[in-house]
């Protein structure tokens, strides 16, 4: 197959560049830049890429794309892609979006939130929202990858809100991200001399992700109102830390809790459920999986969930190739046994 990819320059789009270059049922990978008027050598674009032989990127044609490719992945900045997909969702051609512009259902909501025009509220319908290992893609083209920090609390708050097995409004979200998170460009909060040996709480009450995830979880349990979600930048390259307290049900203990868990989770090749111990977030570097630790304190009837990833792979390309297995039918693994990076 051919994949199409816009957006090579930013951290997810490289990523995704170079898992695509190891998956064995991709035979050639294009790139497009929206922002290109002709063809130049892809280098110059990105001299940070892994390029075997010489390649060039062409300008953004959407036609082209469709004639030349099976699929395109969108690795744009906010508000880029509402353009961009337009053509793709009227001729049904397969999209894996990695941005956030079609991930909330409501206009008003994006609005709200990303301080952008929205998508038409149609073409907003038309997209399915893949957080693969919690929903099977009914068929749908244009996918709506999700959020780094949406997928590190969905995976970790899945089985105790589908489960009812917490109290609705009582769900408090402490979430950490290493610098990549907060993309390439280069902002006063990740100059050197700030983010080195420091923590720094950012958009409070303020995140993209917090819509998505509170939709989710509305869909789950409809009781789910709100959330609590705060995040921080720490002075790491990348990974999440998504540490979730929340309030257990009278009645509900510990063992029927892991119970859930493992029920939801034991099948899947990416999402490992740790009985015994919290994880870290240098054991999932480098790969596309997502540890979840587990601690109940009887004494308060807290829960204390710990989900970590790797913001770059499960939180952005990984999962956008994840996406793709399950829309072109191939093994769900396929390009993504990955193995941690040794420390």
């Amino acid at each position: 197959m051919n994949a199409a990819i816009t957006g090579v320059t930013g951290y997810a789009g490289m990523q995704l560049y170079a898992l695509l270059q190891e998956h064995p049922e991709v035979e050639t990978i294009n790139v497009y830049q929206h922002d290109l008027d002709d063809a130049i050598p892809l280098v110059d674009l990105n001299s940070r890429l892994n390029l075997p032989h010489p390649q060039l990127a062409y300008p953004y044609d959407s036609q082209e794309i469709m004639a030349n490719n099976d699929l395109i992945f969108l690795a744009t900045p906010a508000g880029v892609a509402i353009n961009l997909a337009v053509p793709f969702l009227k001729a049904n051609f397969p999209v894996i979006d990695l941005s956030g512009d079609f991930r909330l259902k409501d206009p008003a909501e994006y609005e709200k939130w990303y301080h952008l025009s929205p998508a038409k509220e149609t073409d907003l319908q038309n997209a399915y929202y893949g957080l693969a290992d919690i929903y099977e893609n009914p068929g749908a083209a244009y996918i709506a990858n999700p959020g780094c920090y949406a997928t590190a609390t969905l995976l970790g708050l899945a089985p105790a809100v589908m489960g009812d097995l917490i109290e609705p409004d009582s769900i408090v979200v402490d979430a950490k991200s290493g610098l990549s998170g907060a993309g390439k460009s280069l902002s006063s909060s990740s100059h050197f001399s700030r983010s080195n040996e420091n923590l720094q709480i950012y958009k409070a009450n303020q995140h993209k992700h917090i819509p998505e995830i509170l939709a989710e979880l509305k869909k789950w349990n409809p009781r789910v109102q709100h959330l609590q979600f705060m995040t921080t930048l720490v002075p790491i390259d990348r990974g999440i830390m998504a540490t979730i307290y929340t309030k257990v049900k009278p009645g509900i203990d510990e063992m029927a809790i892991l119970n859930y868990y493992h029920d939801l989770y034991d099948e899947d090749p990416f999402v490992q459920i740790c009985d015994d111990y919290l994880p870290d977030i240098k054991s999932v570097i480098g790969t596309n999986n997502c540890k979840i630790g587990l601690t109940f304190n009887p004494v308060t009837g807290y829960l204390t969930i710990d989900a970590v990833i790797d913001n770059m792979l499960k939180g952005a390309a990984g999962q956008a190739i994840q996406n793709m297995n399950q829309l072109l039918n191939y093994p769900v693994t396929t390009g993504l046994e990955l193995t941690a990076l040794a420390f």
